[in-house]
């Protein structure tokens, strides 16, 4: 099945179709998600944030996409549950974990675990379509799992064998499951207009907010409550997180799966912790400990590893 989708104004043609531009922007706006996160706690309840963030993003959506949802109607009337699957997985369930995260575990610690994204791309691609992995590759992949364990355990790797693993840092390793099989899943995109898409996956992740509100947030009930409760800064993350993060980057990472395929998209989500680092040091506070230090190095070597195999082409790349 193929993925194609429609290119916006000429003017942007060539961001549009430049992989690295639009995969760099995609890592800079969910940077910038990671610091929302932080900054929302004791400002906005993380269930109200999900549920705001979603239907702004379906309503900013929707008064460009009226003429591409009725050009796309029978294909998304088709896969339905798809688009559900993409909204429910990829939208909400990823980032109500990293909203949870954010308040057992810091920002800095957030972005750099999120690189074991590439690396379950990778395994996922190998137990599902028996994409060949090499051996560099797999030394890549190991010495940043090192280093993420590194971030985990706080730089103690005995406190694995102890299973003391802090809660946020576990839920953000959740999350960054659920998107792994969110990116494997684009391969199976339907083809319709980008505007269409972003609609019936935000709306699916409106769905599932509301649901995590009902099952873990206290239900409907409590939601005037806490709409009362939000400050100047909660509307403000909220605002960030519509724009940026849940539109503009969510299209960009559907492009950039689209141009070069899963397995090399993944890759550049190792931009997060640069980006997530950066920010929540200079916005946030926060501070690096020596462990930081320790993991940040195993997952660049890893990285570096993992892409040098890559480039020289002894890995083969699935394309959407």
């Amino acid at each position: 099945m193929t993925n194609p989708t429609s290119r916006p104004s000429s003017g942007l043609s060539t961001f549009w179709n430049s992989p690295v531009l639009v995969l760099v922007f995609t890592n800079l706006f969910w940077g910038g998600n990671i610091v929302a996160g932080k900054l929302a706690v004791g400002h906005i309840d993380p269930f109200l944030l999900m549920i705001i963030r979603w239907i702004g993003a379906m309503i900013l959506v929707l008064p460009f996409a009226v003429k591409p949802l009725q050009r796309s109607w029978p294909t998304l009337r088709r896969y339905w549950l798809l688009y559900l699957f993409y909204g429910v997985v990829g939208y909400a369930t990823f980032n109500v974990l990293t909203y949870l995260a954010a308040y057992f575990t810091t920002g800095v610690n957030i972005a750099m675990e999120q690189v074991t994204i590439n690396i379950l791309v990778m395994a996922l691609n190998f137990a599902i379509f028996r994409i060949r992995v090499t051996a560099l590759q797999m030394l890549g992949a190991a010495l940043t799992i090192v280093g993420v364990a590194f971030i985990v355990t706080h730089g103690d790797l005995g406190r694995i064998l102890a299973l003391e693993i802090n809660l946020g840092d576990g839920l953000v390793l959740l999350a960054c499951i659920a998107w792994a099989i969110y990116s494997l899943g684009l391969k199976y995109r339907p083809s319709t207009d980008w505007l269409s898409f972003l609609v019936a996956t935000c709306a699916g992740a409106a769905l599932a907010s509301v649901v995590f509100q009902l099952s873990f947030g206290g239900g409907l009930a409590v939601l005037p409550e806490k709409l009362a409760a939000v400050s100047l800064q909660g509307w403000l993350i909220s605002l960030y997180a519509i724009v940026f993060p849940s539109v503009l980057a969510q299209m960009f990472y559907v492009r950039g799966v689209e141009l070069i395929g899963p397995n090399r998209a993944s890759l550049f989500i190792n931009l997060l912790p640069l980006f997530g680092t950066i920010g929540s040091v200079l916005v946030v506070g926060e501070s690096l400990q020596p462990f930081h230090f320790y993991a940040a190095g195993l997952i660049v070597v890893g990285i570096l590893l993992a892409e040098w195999s890559a480039r020289r082409g002894q890995i083969a790349v699935s394309e959407p």
